[in-house]
C-alpha cells in the first residue's frame, strides 16, 4: 500500500536514532544486563523458574526435557530465542558457575574444561529447594504480576526471593555504558550478615564484614587479596579480589616430589589452563618446572612435575601464581537495578538492606493476603454457626421456596456470602457439621488473626518474623549444610607478598643475565644493534648508502628497552637480545610488528616507577605510568588511543610542576602540570588548541628552573611569563631567539 502524503513526515534523523538507540540502551540495561537488587535475577532466569513452577518441575517430581521447558518459556514469557534461553537454564544448572544451582539437571550439562551442554533434546531439568526458595510465596500476592510480551497472561515483576540470590549465586553482564560483576559467596555468611542489618539498621560496613568474610566461589581455591582492600571493595561496590589455585604437595620416593592442584580459580577453563603452561614451558618461560599432565576425573587433579627434588614447591607454585591464570583476577561490580528501575552501583550494606526491605514488604503483602483468606473463612463459619441448630428449618427453606436465598438471609440474619456457602454446600457435609469442629476452626483463625494484626502493627514483630525466616534458611543452605559449607579459604596477604618476592629473586636468579653496559643504535630506517660498551656518537659511525643515526643512548643489557609508535603503542624489547654492533644491525621489524604506516616516535631505556607525557598531532596527551605501558608481545601495548589522520609525536618523562606545548604553528603554551590527568590508556585531553597545524612537541619541567630549546638555549621564567596559561588555550607565538626547529631541549 503506498502511503498518503499526509502520513509522510519528516524528522531529524540524528535526533530519530539517539531515540532508538536510547530506547535500545534501555532495554538492554534492564531487561538483559543487569539483575534486580531484590532477587539478584535477570528477566530470563526469573522467567525460567516461572515457567518450570508452572510446568510443576518440584525437587520431588520428575524431570522434564529442557527443550520442553525452553519452548514453554519462549511461547509464554521470553521471545528471545531458544538458545539464549537454554545457555541461562544451563548456567543455573552448573555447579561450577553457580555457587547454590537453581536447576537440577541431568545429562551433559557442561564442565569446567570449557566444554558446552548437550543439545536442549538431550538434557532434562527440575528446580532445586535454593529455586523453590526464591519462588515461596508467589500464590499468596506477595509481589507484583505485569501481562507478558502477547497479553495472554502474566508473570511476576520480582520474585519474592526467600534468601539474597544477588550476593549468594552473583551475576556477570555488560549493558550499554555499563556493565555488573558480583561474585558468588556463602549464604550462611549473608544471613548472618543481613540478621546483623535488621537488628542494627545503622551497623557500620566494615562490621558486616566479621560475617561476610569475602566471596565463597563454587569451584573454591584461596583468596590472598588485602582485608583493607576487600572492605573498601565492599563499601564502594567496585573492586577486585586475587583468587588462586588450591594445591597439595605429594612426597614421592628417595625424596622426589610432585604438586597436585585440586582447585583452580573461578571462570577459568581447565584445558586452556594447562596449555597455557604447556606453552610457557616450551618458551623455556618456567625453569623451575619439568612437566605438566593432567589426571582429572570428576575432581580436578593437575599434576606438576619440579625440575629437581631441591626446587622448593612454594618457589615454583609462586612462580606459576604470576605466569599463568592459577591466580585470577575476579572482578566486583555491583551495579545493579535498584527496585528493578534505577541502575546503581551499590555497597555491601545498601544490597542487604535493599534485599531486607524487599522482604519485609514480602512478609507485610503476604501476611495481608492471609488475613483476607482469614476474614472470608471466619464469614462463612459464622454463617455455618448461626444455622447449625436450625438445619431442619434450612432444609425446609431449601425444599420448599422457589427462591431460597431471600429467605435464609432473613430467617438467620445471613449476608450475601454466608447463603450462598450455605447453598453451596453438599449434602454429605452435613454429616460433618459439628458445632466443635466449626468452632475449633472459627477460635484458630480468630487466633490467627490476631497475631497477624498484631504483626502487622509493629515493626519489630516483622523483624524478629524476617529474622527467623533467615534462620530457617541458615539451617537449610547455611555453613553447617553440606552444600553451604565455605569452600573458598582466606589467606594472608603479608605471607603471600613474601612468597611472591622470594619467587621474583629466584626466577631472577634464573634467568640471569650479566649487567654489561651497551650503547643501543637505531638508524633512520629502522636499523637496530647495540655496541658494546658506552660509546659516544662520532662521524666514523657507519650505516647503510642513504641512512643515517636518529636513536643513540646508553643501556645495560639488562634493561627493557622501549619504544612508542606513531599509532599509540608501545614496544618493549630485551636489552640483551639486541643484535650485535657488528655491521648495520638488523631491521627492528623483525622484533616487532610495525605497521608499514607507522614510524618510531622515540626509544629509550625502561625506567621502573618513572611517568611518561605522551601527546598527538591532534593536540591531546595525558600522563600514564611507565611500568602499565611495558609490552610482553610483538603486538605491543596501545596506550594512546589516535584516530585516523592523528599521530603520537611525542613521549618525555615527566619532571617537574609545569608542561609546555609547542605547535607546528609554532605557538608556544605552557600550563601546570596538575591539568593533565594520568591515564593507563586514553586519548587524553587537549593541552593545546590549532586552528592549523598541530602538536609538534611538549615536555615538563620545573618552572623556576626555566626552559630549554633543541639548541640548548635556557629561557628564564622571568622570560616566559607571557605564554603562561591554562590548558587547551592556543598560546602565543615562541619568544625571539626559540630553535627554528620549534622542539624543546633536554630540560
Amino acid at each position: 500500500m503506498v502511503a498518503l502524503p499526509e502520513e509522510i513526515r519528516s524528522e531529524n534523523l540524528s535526533k530519530a536514532l539517539a531515540e532508538r538507540y536510547l530506547a535500545y540502551a534501555l532495554s538492554t540495561i534492564t531487561q538483559r544486563a543487569l539483575p534486580d537488587v531484590r532477587d539478584g535475577l535477570k528477566p530470563v532466569h526469573r522467567r525460567i523458574l516461572f515457567g518450570m513452577r508452572l510446568l510443576r518441575l518440584d525437587p520431588d517430581s520428575a524431570f522434564k526435557k529442557s527443550a520442553k521447558v525452553v519452548g514453554d518459556v519462549m511461547g509464554s514469557f521470553h521471545p528471545h530465542g531458544d538458545q539464549a534461553i537454554y545457555d541461562a537454564l544451563v548456567r543455573l544448572a552448573q555447579d561450577f558457575s553457580v555457587r547454590y544451582p537453581l536447576v537440577d539437571g541431568q545429562g551433559n550439562f557442561g564442565n569446567v574444561d570449557g566444554d558446552n551442554a548437550a543439545a536442549m533434546r538431550y538434557t532434562e531439568s527440575r528446580m532445586t529447594e535454593a529455586a523453590q526458595a526464591l519462588l515461596d510465596g508467589l500464590d499468596e500476592n506477595a509481589v507484583d504480576f505485569r501481562t507478558t510480551y502477547d497479553g495472554e497472561t502474566r508473570e511476576p515483576v520480582v520474585l519474592p526471593a526467600a534468601f539474597p540470590n544477588l550476593l549468594a549465586n552473583g551475576s556477570n553482564g555488560i549493558a550499554v555504558g555499563m556493565a555488573t560483576s558480583i561474585p558468588p559467596h556463602n549464604l550462611g555468611e549473608l544471613c548472618a550478615a543481613t540478621i546483623a542489618l535488621i537488628e542494627n539498621p545503622n551497623i557500620q560496613d566494615r562490621s558486616l564484614l566479621k560475617f561476610v568474610k569475602g566471596p565463597d566461589f563454587p569451584t573454591g581455591g584461596i583468596i590472598v587479596e588485602e582485608q583493607a582492600s576487600m572492605a573498601e571493595a565492599y563499601k564502594t561496590g567496585r573492586g577486585s579480589f586475587r583468587v588462586r589455585a588450591r594445591w597439595e604437595k605429594e612426597e614421592g620416593s628417595r625424596g622426589t616430589y610432585q604438586i597436585v592442584i585440586t582447585e583452580i580459580p573461578y571462570q577459568v577453563q581447565k584445558s586452556k589452563l594447562i596449555e597455557r603452561i604447556a606453552e610457557l614451558l616450551e618458551l623455556k618461560k618456567l625453569p623451575l618446572l619439568d612437566d605438566i599432565h593432567d589426571e582429572s576425573a570428576e575432581d580436578i587433579r593437575i599434576v606438576l612435575t619440579p625440575k629437581s627434588r631441591v626446587v622448593e614447591p612454594e618457589i615454583l607454585m609462586e612462580q606459576l601464581f604470576r605466569a599463568s591464570d592459577l591466580e585470577a583476577r575476579i572482578p566486583l561490580n555491583m551495579n545493579v537495578l535498584d527496585r528493578g528501575l534505577v541502575p546503581r552501583v551499590m555497597s555491601l550494606k545498601e544490597v542487604l538492606a535493599a534485599f531486607a526491605a524487599h522482604r519485609r514488604e514480602v512478609l507485610e503483602r503476604r501476611s495481608a493476603f492471609r488475613l483476607e483468606k482469614i476474614r472470608a473463612r471466619l464469614e462463612v463459619l459464622e454463617g455455618y454457626l448461626a444455622v447449625f441448630l436450625n438445619l431442619d428449618k434450612v432444609i425446609k427453606i431449601i425444599r420448599t421456596e422457589d427462591e431460597p436465598k431471600p429467605k435464609l438471609m432473613k430467617a438467620f440474619s445471613l449476608n450475601e456470602v454466608q447463603a450462598d456457602a450455605i447453598l453451596n454446600m453438599r449434602l454429605r457435609s452435613l454429616r460433618k457439621l459439628e458445632e466443635m469442629e466449626i468452632r475449633g476452626e472459627h477460635d484458630s483463625l480468630t487466633k490467627e488473626r490476631k497475631e497477624l494484626t498484631k504483626l502487622m502493627g509493629s515493626e519489630k514483630l516483622k523483624s524478629e518474623r524476617l529474622i527467623e525466616e533467615l534462620k530457617a534458611v541458615d539451617a537449610k543452605f547455611g555453613l553447617k549444610t553440606q552444600l553451604g559449607k565455605r569452600r573458598t579459604q582466606i589467606a594472608a596477604a603479608a605471607d603471600v607478598a613474601e612468597l611472591s618476592a622470594l619467587a621474583e629473586h629466584v626466577e631472577e636468579r634464573a634467568n640471569a643475565v650479566e649487567r654489561e653496559p651497551i650503547t643501543v643504535v637505531c638508524s633512520s630506517k629502522g636499523w637496530l644493534r647495540a655496541l658494546t660498551g658506552h660509546k659516544e656518537q662520532s662521524s666514523d659511525d657507519k650505516y647503510r648508502e642513504g641512512d643515517r643515526a636518529r636513536f643513540w643512548f646508553h643501556a645495560q643489557t639488562t634493561d627493557q628497552i622501549m619504544l612508542l609508535a606513531t599509532d599509540g603503542r608501545f614496544f618493549t624489547l630485551d636489552g640483551a637480545k639486541l643484535p650485535g654492533g657488528r655491521g648495520n644491525g638488523e631491521a627492528i621489524r623483525t622484533f616487532i610488528d610495525l605497521p608499514p604506516d607507522a614510524d618510531i616516535v622515540t626509544m629509550f631505556a625502561h625506567v621502573p616507577g618513572r611517568k611518561l607525557l605522551v601527546a598527538a598531532t591532534s593536540g591531546h596527551g595525558f600522563v600514564t605510568n611507565e611500568d602499565e605501558a611495558v609490552a610482553m608481545t610483538k603486538n605491543g601495548k596501545r596506550v594512546m588511543n589516535v584516530k585516523p589522520g592523528v599521530e603520537a609525536v611525542s613521549c618525555r618523562a615527566v619532571d617537574g610542576d609545569s608542561v609546555a606545548v609547542v605547535g607546528e604553528n609554532r605557538k608556544l603554551l605552557i600550563f601546570k602540570l596538575d591539568e593533565v590527568p594520568e591515564l593507563a590508556r586514553g586519548q587524553g585531553v587537549y593541552l593545546q588548541r590549532y586552528k592549523d597545524g598541530g602538536l609538534l612537541d611538549a615536555t615538563s619541567f620545573t618552572w623556576k628552573s626555566g626552559l630549554k630549546d633543541e639548541n640548548g638555549r635556557l629561557f628564564e621564567a622571568s622570560e616566559l611569563k607571557d605564554w603562561k596559561g591554562e590548558r587547551a588555550q592556543a598560546g602565543r607565538i615562541v619568544p625571539r631567539g626559540w630553535a627554528k626547529s620549534g622542539k624543546f631541549g633536554e630540560n
